[in-house]
């Protein structure tokens, strides 16, 4: 009999963008096959994080970046610094005659729809967002994250010495909240597994209520967010807000006795300031599957399938734990592992109204 995990039902608009599912993403073997590569042009726009936010934003740059070492592409990629420069750095990548324009985030979605439904001809790509209407020219890149997440939320739990950890979010969207879930839902199987009471602070799955800071660029906020949940006894902290999580890593370093579990990259890797402190990540493999989409557009093999990373296909999973290793519990481990092959298999469903 299948356990599930539901927190709410699937929003309509988002049930409907995402009904299909595409295919794992695939290691390739380098620019073999990928004959038109010198031929096209693949730009990307990023949101208001920038290409240096040591997550998605970064992730979806290197995957591009890959393609154009590997497959001999040209490559453009323009910054967003507001909300304001999204329509029109999407308009002068159009203008550019690009082949394959990719957004990064949710936030580009209205954006990058109008231009797909103005422009039949160009392909486009969107990164954890599905786009307003179903078009042939338009491929969502999704990630089902609260599958990875419960796996930390569990991991957070099982190492809490205070019984009290902590998540908040940068801006409330699905691509955010989807980790919140997962991550609230981890706790709650720590819980139920263990007799155990540790309390999650920061957001209400039932409610889907929650921390916020508003934004993806002032770490300052992080901070101070970061600082109010470690007063309240918090001792790990999964901050779902690109470079904003980095000001929780601060205040996580400053108090001492405080991990982080980062989020999109491995933390221990793309923010070395912070290795000490970070327990595990929660990972997409956002630059794999970019590099496949762009790969696939070469060889004009694009479709509008969605593509969907699960733990199945190894589109997300959780970073190793690092210096963390020898601080997990091996029945934490083993449980972890446990709780992975059910996902997989299916015997446990875990789910969130943002969640593809």
């Amino acid at each position: 009999m299948k356990k599930i995990i539901r927190v709410a039902a699937l929003t309509g608009a988002v049930a409907l963008a995402l009904a299909a599912c595409g295919s794992a993403p695939e290691e390739s073997e380098g620019s073999a096959g990928s004959e038109g590569g010198a031929d096209f042009k693949a730009c990307m726009v990023s949101d208001e994080g920038g290409f240096d936010d040591k997550s998605f934003n970064q992730s979806g740059a290197e995957g591009l970046d890959r393609a154009k070492a590997e497959l001999g592409i040209e490559e453009v990629k323009v910054e967003s610094s507001a909300p304001t420069d999204y329509t029109p750095n999407v308009d002068s990548l159009v203008g550019q005659d690009c082949n394959l324009i990719i957004g990064v985030g949710f936030n580009l979605a209205d954006a990058l729809t109008a231009a797909a439904e103005a422009n039949p001809d160009v392909e486009f790509a969107l990164i954890d967002s599905g786009f307003g209407s179903e078009m042939d020219n338009a491929k969502p890149l999704l990630f089902n994250t609260q599958e990875a997440a419960y796996l930390a939320g569990y991991v957070a739990a099982g190492t809490s010495a205070t019984g009290t950890v902590a998540t908040f979010g940068g801006i409330q969207l699905p691509s955010v909240s989807i980790f919140m879930d997962g991550f609230a839902d981890g706790v709650t199987k720590y819980n139920e597994d263990n007799g155990a009471d540790v309390k999650v602070l920061g957001w209400d799955k039932e409610a889907q209520t929650g921390s916020f800071t508003g934004d993806f660029e002032n770490q300052t906020n992080g901070q101070n967010l970061a600082k109010g949940f470690i007063d309240q006894g918090a001792d790990v902290i999964m901050p779902v807000a690109g470079p904003v999580g980095l000001g929780a890593a601060a205040a996580a370093q400053e108090a001492g006795d405080v991990s982080i579990v980062g989020v999109d990259a491995d933390w221990f890797e793309t923010s070395p300031d912070y290795s000490s402190i970070v327990l595990t990540s929660v990972m997409k493999q956002i630059g794999q599957a970019v590099f496949d989409t762009v790969s696939d557009a070469v060889d004009g093999n694009f479709t509008s399938e969605p593509y969907v990373g699960t733990l199945e296909n190894e589109g997300i999973g959780i970073a190793p734990f690092h210096d963390f290793d020898a601080k997990v519990p091996a029945e934490v481990k083993t449980a972890v592992e446990d709780l992975k092959a059910q996902i997989i298999s299916g015997d446990l469903v875990v789910e969130s109204p943002s969640q593809n």
